[in-house]
């Protein structure tokens, strides 16, 4: 996409690329929908790539959705309405590890709304890059020991137990906040902790964050492996579907072992590019930065089916803001001075539209094996308006704040020619 491009070209770029038809168009214009064979989003133990790529289809973010970020009802409400399939970080815990259980408690109870709108759809929990002290305020249960094949012992978990020996990224995240090693023992009984109390919510997916800040200890993902493997054992006997889907952020393109790939589908940021002469313009382009569109790497996947490139997702990601939010320039992976969903946040209605169908788009259309996750619920970072959240809801007295995207994802899905 040139960067010369006007906002009319734009627009007009984000109605005619990719698989939108004039039938299709015109369809959704008059309040309908389009009238293919329905999508197949059954699996079982396993998933096809069809079926798989049926859900990232219909992915969309929706971080907090079950540990309290915005009104729950209407929420499900637009999932539904939507289309929704795949709904990204749920259960989205950065830190905060002392409210753990009671975050599992609340959870607990509001998946059986979710379900109850469409039992089809696929929940997802993190496993993020970060581990803090109040960890140790946490127990262990038997039962994880156990999975590990460790001595049951009455003790809490401990957080210099999971940090690198040496120091490494020590204190990454803020004071007591760091990165974890998932070669240390402990750190593995505590992604196991996770990963087994998220599927037994119900959950039947887990994004692992930046697997490549964890893995430094190892290389030949030997450790990673064993997570992944006894994460996804204890899902063939507990998950809704007998399996768990898994994916992480790999700038290095994904995890390979012995030829097989470890992750089900990979995810990144978008790496949107600002136009610096053009305000608030942001585009997609290929090789910028190190984002992943032509560098998903491929192999034989965990359900057993080979590819040369794995499907992944690219999402419109959060990190915070530049020392000069809304100024163009400030390098690296900012956008006018803001994370990519601030920045998203700060165009205009018409023009985050516009924009989403835009990308949309770009991304069938550049990599067959990328799919665009919508923005749902996203946490912001803008200072200088103290905006905190993103809600792609219509407006309502229950969604007051509402960025008003729900209708263009509607519109965007139903006139995708393949649903």
């Amino acid at each position: 996409m040139s960067s010369n491009m006007t906002r009319r070209e734009f627009s007009r770029f984000a109605l005619a690329a990719g698989p939108w038809t004039v039938a299709s168009r015109a369809a959704v214009a008059r309040g309908g929908s389009v009238n293919v064979a329905p999508r197949d989003y059954h699996f079982d133990r396993t998933i096809s790539r069809e079926v798989l790529e049926n859900h990232l289809a219909r992915a969309i973010t929706m971080e907090g959705l079950l540990n309290g970020r915005g009104d729950l009802d209407d929420n499900v409400r637009m999932l539904k309405h939507i289309g929704a399939k795949f709904l990204g970080r749920s259960l989205c815990l950065w830190a905060g590890e002392a409210a753990l259980l009671r975050n599992f408690d609340r959870a607990r109870e509001q998946i059986v709304k979710v379900f109850a709108a469409d039992p089809e759809m696929i929940v997802q929990a993190c496993i993020f890059e970060i581990v803090t002290a109040q960890v140790d305020q946490v127990p262990v249960p038997d039962w994880a020991f156990r999975a590990l094949d460790m001595p049951v012992e009455k003790r809490n978990f401990r957080y210099e137990g999971m940090v690198y020996e040496k120091g490494r990224f020590r204190d990454h995240w803020g004071r007591n906040a760091s990165v974890p090693d998932v070669s240390r023992p402990e750190t593995q009984l505590w992604f196991h902790f996770l990963a087994a109390s998220y599927i037994d919510l119900g959950v039947e997916a887990i994004h692992f964050g930046q697997v490549e800040l964890m893995n430094g200890q190892d290389k030949d993902l030997a450790h990673y492996s064993r997570v992944l493997d006894r994460a996804r054992s204890h899902a063939a006997r507990h998950a809704r579907r007998r399996m768990l889907i898994c994916d992480a952020h790999v700038p290095g393109g994904g995890l390979i072992r012995d030829g097989k790939l470890l992750l089900d589908f990979h995810s990144f940021p978008l790496r949107i590019m600002e136009v610096p002469d053009r305000p608030r313009e942001g585009v997609l382009k290929v090789g910028f930065l190190d984002s992943l569109y032509g560098r998903s790497r491929g192999g034989l996947t965990p359900s057993g089916w080979e590819c040369d490139h794995l499907p992944y997702l690219a999402e419109i990601d959060n990190w915070g803001a530049s020392k000069h939010p809304g100024e163009p320039g400030q390098g690296g992976v900012w956008v006018w001075g803001y994370d990519e969903i601030t920045w998203f946040a700060h165009l205009s209605e018409q023009e985050r539209n516009d924009w989403l169908r835009y990308a949309w788009n770009w991304v069938r259309k550049t990599d067959p094996n990328g799919f665009l996750q919508m923005p749902g619920s996203r946490t912001l970072r803008s200072p200088l308006d103290d905006q905190r959240w993103y809600f792609a809801n219509t407006p309502s007295a229950a969604v007051p704040k509402g960025y008003g995207q729900e209708e263009t994802i509607r519109a965007i899905w139903g006139a995708d020619a393949s649903t």
